[in-house]
C-alpha cells in the first residue's frame, strides 16, 4: 500500500485502508510513495496506490523521487496487479492529473488494474466508499464496514421478475424500485444504486433465541429508538458465544452496520422506476450473498429498502450525436440498457449493442425489449455471444474481435465505447479485443479522451 500525501488525507486513507486489509487476515506493508523503488515494485504482485494531485496538477512534494526514478524508467510490471485511489479537487483544471498520470503509466508497463481508477473530488464520502467496497471485494470479504455509511433514503420495492429459468447460472432478477414517498429522483445513466442489505430474518430470530432476548425490545441505535430485531437485521451479527446474558441496550452498543452493496441502474428517471438487475450469489457455504440474498429472496413486494443514489461520473453517457458501440455481459447489461434508454429519449440511433451470456433460449435478458430496439432502429447493431451454446461458443470479446473493420470504422466516425459487467474475464478480454483492433496507443487514447469507459465489477 503506497500513498502520495501533500496534506495528510492520502496518509490517513492508506492507513486506514491497510488497517482494513489487516483484519481480514491480509499482510500489507505501508509505505510512502518515495520509498518505492523498481526493486520493490519488482518484488510486489498485488500493489494499491492512494495518490493526491496538489496544485496545478502537480504531484505532493515527496513524489518527486518516485516520478523522477521509476516512473522515468522503463520497469517491466506484467507480473504486478493494482488498484488506484486519486484524490483531487474538481474545481482546478487537472483534477487527479497525478492520479491519472501514475494509472497510465502502471498501464503502459503491463501492470494489470484490479478495478477502473477510482476518483475523489475533494473528499466525497460516495466515492470513498466505492474505494472501500473495493477493498472488501480485494480482503475476500464484504464485511468491511463502510468508514461512512450512506445516508439512505427509504424506497419500496415494487415488483421482482426472475428473466432466467433453469438457467445454467444464478438466476437473475429484474428489481423496479420506487422511493417510499415523493417523486423520483434524478439520476443520470450510468449511476449507481447503493442498497443497505438486512440479514435474513430466520438468522436475526436464532440469534434472538439464542441469547433469550426479545426482538420488540426497544434500542438506541444509528437512527434513534427501534427495536432490537429492526437493528439486528442492519448489522452485522456477532457470535452468541460469550453474549448470553447480556443486556439488550449492551448489545445494541456492540453492532456495526452491514456494509452497502453496489449496483448498476437498469433504467432512466424517465421510465417511472428505478430498475436493477441482480443476479443471486451463493456463498462458500451455500448460503445466498448478503446484497443479492436479500434483494432477490428475502425482501418482499412492498418491503422498504435502504437505498442511496451515488453519481458515476465515469461511465456517464458520452454526447447523443456520437455514435455509441456497449459491450457487456451477465447482469452488465443493467448500465448499458440505461444508456440506450437515454439514447432513445435523445434520439439518437447510432446505437451498437454485444451482449454475452451462458445460453440463447434462457439467459438473453430483456429479449423482447431489445429486438424491439432493433426493429424500430434504436439499435443499428445486435452482436450476441452465448458461451454454453452448442455449435457457436463464444465470448462478447470474440465477437467484438470478429467485428474488428467495422469497430474500426465505427471509431473513425467518433464513436465511444462503454463496457459494462464482469471485471474478471470480460473486462480484461475486451480491453485485449481493442488494443488488437485499433493498436494499444488509440485504445489508451480513448481513456484518456473519455472515449472508452468502464463500470466493471
Amino acid at each position: 500500500m503506497a500513498w502520495a500525501s501533500q496534506t495528510g488525507f492520502a496518509t490517513a486513507l492508506a492507513e486506514r485502508s491497510a488497517a482494513a486489509l489487516r483484519e481480514s487476515g491480509r499482510q500489507v506493508l505501508l509505505l510512502p510513495l518515495d520509498q518505492v523503488d523498481g526493486s520493490v515494485l519488482a518484488a510486489t504482485r498485488r500493489a494499491l496506490f492512494i495518490a493526491s494531485t496538489t496544485g496545478e496538477g502537480d504531484p505532493p512534494d515527496h513524489a518527486l523521487r518516485f516520478l523522477r526514478g521509476p516512473m522515468a524508467g522503463d520497469p517491466a510490471l506484467a507480473e504486478l496487479e493494482y488498484a488506484l485511489l486519486a484524490l483531487g479537487d474538481r474545481e482546478y483544471v487537472d483534477f487527479c492529473a497525478f492520479g491519472r498520470q501514475l494509472d497510465e503509466w502502471l498501464r503502459h508497463r503491463g501492470a494489470r488494474p484490479l478495478f477502473d481508477r477510482v476518483e475523489v473530488d475533494n473528499a466525497d464520502e460516495a466515492a470513498l466508499r466505492h474505494w472501500q467496497y473495493e477493498l472488501g471485494r480485494i480482503a475476500g470479504t464484504g464485511q468491511l464496514p463502510d468508514w461512512a455509511p450512506p445516508a439512505y433514503e427509504p424506497w419500496r420495492l415494487v415488483e421482482r421478475e426472475l428473466l432466467n429459468p433453469d438457467s445454467q447460472g444464478g438466476p437473475v432478477y429484474d428489481l423496479r424500485l420506487l422511493p417510499a414517498t415523493g417523486p423520483l429522483p434524478a439520476w443520470q445513466p450510468g449511476d449507481i444504486a447503493e442498497i443497505g442489505p438486512r440479514n435474513p430474518p430466520a438468522r436475526v430470530s436464532a440469534l434472538l433465541r439464542q441469547l433469550e432476548l426479545d426482538g420488540e425490545t426497544v434500542v438506541a441505535g444509528e437512527r434513534g429508538a427501534e427495536s432490537l430485531a429492526a437493528l439486528l437485521a442492519r448489522s452485522q451479527l456477532p457470535d452468541a458465544d460469550g453474549l448470553q446474558g447480556l443486556p439488550a441496550a449492551a448489545l445494541a452498543a456492540r453492532l456495526r452496520p452491514l456494509p452497502h452493496r453496489e449496483y448498476s441502474i437498469a433504467s432512466i428517471p424517465e421510465d417511472g422506476q428505478l430498475h436493477l438487475l441482480v443476479r443471486e450469489m451463493t456463498g462458500a457455504d451455500g448460503q445466498p450473498g448478503l446484497g443479492s440474498g436479500w434483494l432477490c429472496r428475502h425482501a418482499r413486494r412492498g418491503d422498504a429498502i435502504d437505498l442511496r443514489l451515488r453519481a458515476n461520473p465515469g461511465f456517464h453517457p458520452p454526447p447523443p450525436g456520437k455514435p455509441l458501440i456497449l459491450v457487456g455481459n451477465g447482469t452488465g447489461l443493467a448500465g448499458l440498457r440505461a444508456h440506450l434508454h437515454a439514447r432513445v429519449a435523445a434520439g439518437a440511433r447510432r446505437n451498437w449493442l454485444l451482449f454475452g451470456e451462458r445460453n440463447a433460449d434462457r439467459d438473453f435478458f430483456h429479449r423482447e425489449e431489445l429486438r424491439e430496439l432493433q426493429a424500430q432502429g434504436w439499435l443499428q447493431r445486435l452482436d450476441l455471444a452465448f458461451s454454453r451454446d452448442d455449435g457457436d461458443r463464444a465470448y462478447v470479446q470474440d465477437r467484438l474481435l470478429a467485428a474488428g473493420d467495422a469497430v474500426r470504422q465505427w471509431i473513425a466516425e467518433g464513436a465511444c465505447v462503454l463496457v459494462c459487467g464482469n471485471a474478471s474475464g470480460m473486462a480484461p478480454g475486451v480491453d485485449a479485443a481493442l488494443a488488437s483492433i485499433l493498436g494499444e496507443e488509440l485504445r489508451d487514447r480513448l481513456r484518456i479522451e473519455g472515449r472508452y469507459r468502464r463500470d466493471v465489477y
